[in-house]
């Protein structure tokens, strides 16, 4: 059926890949690749409010992942990533230039005196579990969420976040 979908025949698929693991392997990381978020997409998110910022940083995590591709993206990535522990570092990785531009706008805010975090990468990877994880957990999962509730767990989340990364 592969070999039909991508009009080849089985031995030109199997010439390309040693096995249907090689095979699968491959299939997903084009998929990670091609579903990444582009750094004009992630430079977009700012604004003048750093509250909002953070929102459109979740939200855009949290609208790629709510597509019918997305969704079975993660699902695959999910189930198969203990068997294939490269997929889930390729996924991983794809989402690092959000994760790290997340880092640079943290770090800015602490030098400006608006915030205090000590580790910019590391906090930028605690809110997008604390932030995005959850929703995103739900979609996954086939429960779906209204954007309305998606909204208020996102802003909930942003504001717990916010309040213990302020100065004090």
């Amino acid at each position: 059926a592969i070999a039909a979908d991508v009009g080849m025949t089985k031995r030109t698929v199997y010439a390309r890949h040693e096995d249907k693991a090689a095979l699968f392997r491959a299939a997903v990381h084009r998929a990670i690749e091609k579903y990444a978020v582009s750094q004009e997409d992630i430079e977009a998110t700012v604004c003048d409010d750093l509250e909002q910022t953070l929102v459109n940083l979740a939200m855009l995590r949290i609208d790629t992942v709510s597509t019918s591709t997305g969704v079975k993206l993660q699902r695959i990535v999910n189930t198969e990533s203990y068997r294939f522990p490269d997929i889930f570092t390729a996924a991983y990785e794809s989402a690092v230039p959000t994760i790290r531009f997340l880092a640079d706008v943290l770090e800015k805010e602490t030098r400006a005196g608006t915030l205090a975090i000590d580790e910019p990468m590391h906090a930028a990877n605690v809110f997008m579990s604390m932030v995005v994880g959850g929703p995103a957990r739900f979609i996954v999962s086939g429960i779906p969420l209204s954007r309305k509730e998606i909204d208020k767990r996102v802003g909930y989340a942003v504001r717990l976040f916010l309040d213990g990364a302020r100065k004090r």
